[in-house]
């Protein structure tokens, strides 16, 4: 094989669309815009929710609730998930897991219960459920409670 043989797979290219070109090409006069009306005028663009002058359903429908703006998002983490990772080692915290892909660097983390441990593991983790905590106390281990 040489450059010159070189070619795209048959019927992956496609020439562009040109309207507006004559009556031949069979998108000629309103080039596929049908007639008159504001979608068919140059310049045209729609604005998001604009329902043509009728009360928009953003408008329409009552609101209710409130978005807490101070609420504190963890990454969770299942106790089950600590235990099958040997590679974890015999401590774990936040920066253990984000090397390793479980969690997102820079998230405050709660090891939630489920799944099964087996060993004895030192994690410190920003917040632990009750089953967690259990779980890991259990099997010989310690939880660690950082400060968030």
């Amino acid at each position: 094989m040489k450059l010159h043989d070189l070619a795209p797979a048959p019927g992956s290219k496609k020439d562009r669309k040109r309207v507006g070109r004559g009556p031949g090409s069979g998108l000629g006069k309103t080039a596929g815009r049908g007639e008159k009306g504001q979608k068919s005028r140059s310049g045209y663009s729609r604005r998001l929710g604009f329902e043509g002058g009728q009360m928009p359903l953003v408008r329409r429908v009552p609101k209710r609730g409130f978005t807490n703006v101070f609420r504190t998002e963890y990454t969770t983490v299942n106790v089950g998930e600590l235990a099958a990772r040997e590679d974890l080692g015999d401590r774990v915290d936040p920066e253990s897991l984000a090397a390793k892909g479980l969690v997102r660097k820079g998230k405050p983390v709660k090891v939630l219960g489920d799944g099964e441990i087996d060993r004895a593991l030192t994690v410190a983790a920003h917040k632990f459920s009750k089953s967690a905590r259990a779980k890991i106390e259990g099997a010989g281990g310690t939880c660690e409670e950082l400060g968030s």
